[in-house]
């Protein structure tokens, strides 16, 4: 713990696996997750919508795990692995699955909640590989989009289901659970169930 420089509040050193990096920041401990993340790393890509929880734009992953960043301190979650909409894209820089999908299906239009359901999405496929139209359309229930009307990104979702489908599998394990293992593909972040 560390004192604020201007003499206010008092600071918390948090340090996290965000994306496969470790980051860290001194923060005061009422900093919101989405906040620590966009402000404090400059990963702006999580975004803040309604600040309630509701509209899922600032869904990232813990430990694979969809969660809303706005009703998080950061501090609950020193140590813990974060994903990001960053971290959904290959090690090469290369759009990810659920990203390419978004891409063909013409999935987002202002792009606003996309960073959302693309983590929620990640990790909804890591549990259903292969979701029927109505399970995609269940899946996504939670983010809301004002443009469009969810057709194409529950397009977006069988499409990555497809795309992931015809990738090469590899089994590694899992960082976040250890003596489990997880299947993925190949270049793609490890996102942990």
């Amino acid at each position: 713990m560390v004192n604020d420089a201007s003499g206010g509040e008092r600071l918390h050193e948090v340090s996290m696996v965000v994306n496969g990096v470790h980051r860290s920041a001194a923060v005061p401990a009422r900093r919101l997750l989405s906040d620590f993340l966009r402000h404090d790393l400059g990963l702006t890509g999580t975004h803040v919508g309604c600040e309630h929880g509701v509209c899922g734009a600032c869904t990232v992953l813990l430990g694979g795990r969809p969660i809303r960043a706005c009703l998080q301190f950061a501090v609950m979650h020193d140590g813990a692995e974060i994903t990001t909409v960053e971290g959904c894209a290959r090690q090469d820089g290369e759009l990810g699955t659920v990203q390419q999908a978004f891409r063909d299906c013409h999935g987002l239009q202002c792009g606003f909640c996309t960073p959302g359901f693309v983590t929620t999405i990640t990790a909804y496929l890591e549990e259903n590989p292969s979701p029927t139209e109505e399970e995609a359309r269940e899946a996504i229930a939670g983010n809301l989009c004002r443009c469009t009307g969810y057709q194409n990104i529950v397009a977006s979702v069988l499409r990555a289901a497809e795309l992931r489908a015809t990738e090469p599998r590899t089994m590694e394990p899992r960082t976040s659970e250890p003596g489990t293992t997880v299947l993925r593909a190949a270049g793609e972040a490890e996102v942990s169930p």
